[in-house]
C-alpha cells in the first residue's frame, strides 16, 4: 500500500539507527556483479571490473608544448642575443632525424617530436627571425616548453582503478593507450514494483479512494541515473498468492529486487510470511523520518528491498540506503554523499531519538556565502517538497529543532540524485 502506518512516528527504543541500518545492509549484500568485456565506446557510465595499467608511455617521446624554435640550451644567451642558423621544420607526425649541431635550430610545430640534441623550444613570440637566422634574447632555462615522453601517464602506471565509474575524459583517456576494449562489471538487474489495491495506473480512472502510482515512476527514474537494467513488475495486488508470485518471478531473473509500500506495522501478516518463506528477511524500523519502516534481506540470490509507501519516504529511503547499496553490488567503492555546514534561515520543529531529512533549498545570499530554507510541508506524502528542493536538510538523532541562522548540515542534490 502507498499510505504505511508508522513512517514517521515517533521513534521506539529498540529502532536501527541510520548507520546501523547501513552496516547491515553492507554485511548482507551478495557480491558484486559479473564481468564483461565491452568496446570503448559501449563502456561509458560502466564500473570498471580491474586496475588499467598502461602499456605505453603518454606522450610517447619528448615533444613541443609550442610552435617555436627547437635549441640547445647551450646556446642561450645569459645576456645579450644568440643568433642560431635555422635548419629546417619539425611538423607533428613528421619527426626530424638530424641532431641539431652547436648554433643551430629548428622550427617546430607544437606536438612534433624533439629534435635529436634540443633540450628546450623558444616560443615563436620570444624569437625574431631573419632569413635564415634566428635571434633569440635572455631570459630563458633549459626544458622550457617541452613535453617529456611519460609525462602525462608512464608505461606500467596504474591509470583507472577498479571501481570506476567510466566518464567521457576517462573514455578518452583509454583510447589514448590505444584500448578498444575494457573490462567492466556486468548491469545490474534490478526488479521493481508497487504493492496496493488502491493503486492504479496512469490513464485508468481513479474510483473512491483510488490513487495513482507515482512510486514506479520514481524509482525508475533514480533507477535510469545509476544504468541498470530495469525491470517494472507494474503494480501487485495485497493477496498472499499474487505477492507470493510476483516475488518469486522476482528473483528469478533479477540481482535486486525493490518494493514500494506493505512494509509498515499492520499490513498484512502474509507478506513477512511470504519473505520469509521465499528467502531471508528483517523487517526493520529504522529511527528516522522519513522512511522509519525498511525491510532488506534476501530472496534467493537476490538483494530485497522493502521500502515505504510514502511518495517521500521512497525517495529517502532510495537515496540513504538503496543507491549505496546498488552502487557496491556494481562494483563501485563504498562512499558517503558530500554534506557541508549552512546557516538555515527556517525554523525546524523535530523530536529527539532520530535522525531526519528535510527538504531544503540551498541558495547563495547577497554577500555571495550559502544557506538554505525549508521547501514548505514536510509530510512524508508531499512529493512536491522532493521537487522543489536541491537538499536534505539532516537533523542527528539528538537535535531538538533549529532556530533561523542555526548551522545545519545540508546533503546537496548534485551527485546524489
Amino acid at each position: 500500500m502507498n499510505q504505511p502506518m508508522d513512517c514517521c512516528g515517533v521513534g521506539d527504543p529498540r529502532d536501527l539507527s541510520v548507520e546501523q541500518a547501513r552496516e547491515q545492509i553492507t554485511a548482507g549484500l551478495p557480491s558484486p556483479a559479473g564481468i564483461e568485456q565491452l568496446p570503448l565506446r559501449s563502456a561509458l557510465g560502466r564500473v570498471l571490473a580491474e586496475p588499467v595499467i598502461s602499456p605505453l608511455d603518454v606522450p610517447g617521446h619528448d615533444n613541443s608544448a609550442m610552435d617555436g624554435y627547437a635549441v640547445r640550451s647551450a646556446d642561450l644567451p645569459v645576456e645579450g642575443e644568440s643568433r642560431l642558423q635555422l635548419i629546417g621544420t619539425a611538423l607533428a607526425g613528421g619527426p626530424w632525424d638530424r641532431a641539431l649541431e652547436p648554433g643551430q635550430c629548428l622550427r617546430i610545430m607544437t606536438g612534433a617530436v624533439m629534435p635529436p640534441g634540443a633540450d628546450s623550444v623558444i616560443m615563436q613570440e620570444r624569437a625574431e627571425r631573419e632569413g635564415e637566422q634566428v635571434r633569440i634574447g635572455p631570459g630563458h632555462r633549459s626544458g622550457e616548453n617541452v613535453r617529456r615522453a611519460g609525462e602525462d601517464i608512464a608505461h606500467g602506471a596504474s591509470v583507472l582503478p577498479a571501481g570506476r565509474r567510466l566518464r567521457p575524459a576517462d573514455i578518452g583517456l583509454l583510447a589514448s593507450l590505444g584500448l578498444a576494449e575494457v573490462r567492466v562489471r556486468r548491469r545490474l538487474r534490478v526488479a521493481f514494483f508497487s504493492t496496493g489495491d488502491e493503486l492504479r495506473s496512469i490513464g485508468q480512472p481513479l474510483g473512491p479512494g483510488d490513487v495513482y502510482d507515482s512510486n514506479r515512476y520514481t524509482l525508475h527514474g533514480m533507477l535510469s541515473r545509476l544504468r541498470v537494467e530495469l525491470i517494472d513488475l507494474g503494480v501487485v495486488r495485497d493477496q498472499r498468492e499474487a505477492l507470493r508470485q510476483a516475488f518469486t518471478d522476482a528473483a528469478a531473473i533479477a540481482d535486486v529486487v525493490i518494493t514500494s509500500g506493505g512494509v509498515s506495522v499492520g499490513e498484512a501478516d502474509y507478506v513477512k510470511a511470504i519473505l520469509a518463506e521465499l528467502g531471508e528477511i528483517g523487517f526493520w524500523k529504522i529511527a528516522m523520518k522519513p522512511g522509519r519502516p525498511l525491510a532488506f534481506g534476501r530472496l534467493g540470490e537476490a538483494a530485497f528491498f522493502g521500502l515505504p509507501g510514502n511518495p517521500v519516504a521512497v525517495m529517502v529511503t532510495f537515496y540513504q540506503f538503496v543507491q549505496p547499496a546498488l552502487r557496491r553490488l556494481a562494483g563501485e567503492p563504498e562512499s558517503l554523499p558530500q554534506r557541508f555546514r549552512v546557516p538555515c534561515l527556517s525554523a525546524l520543529k523535530k523530536r529527539p531519538g532520530r535522525s531526519e531529512f528535510q527538504r531544503g533549498s540551498l541558495a547563495p545570499q547577497a554577500d555571495g556565502s550559502l544557506a538554505v530554507s525549508l521547501t514548505g510541508k514536510q509530510g512524508s506524502g508531499i512529493l512536491s517538497s522532493m521537487s522543489r528542493a536541491n537538499c536534505f536538510i539532516v537533523l542527528d538523532p539528538a537535535s531538538e529543532g533549529i532556530q533561523p541562522g542555526d548551522l545545519v548540515e545540508v546533503e546537496p542534490f548534485d551527485g546524489l540524485v
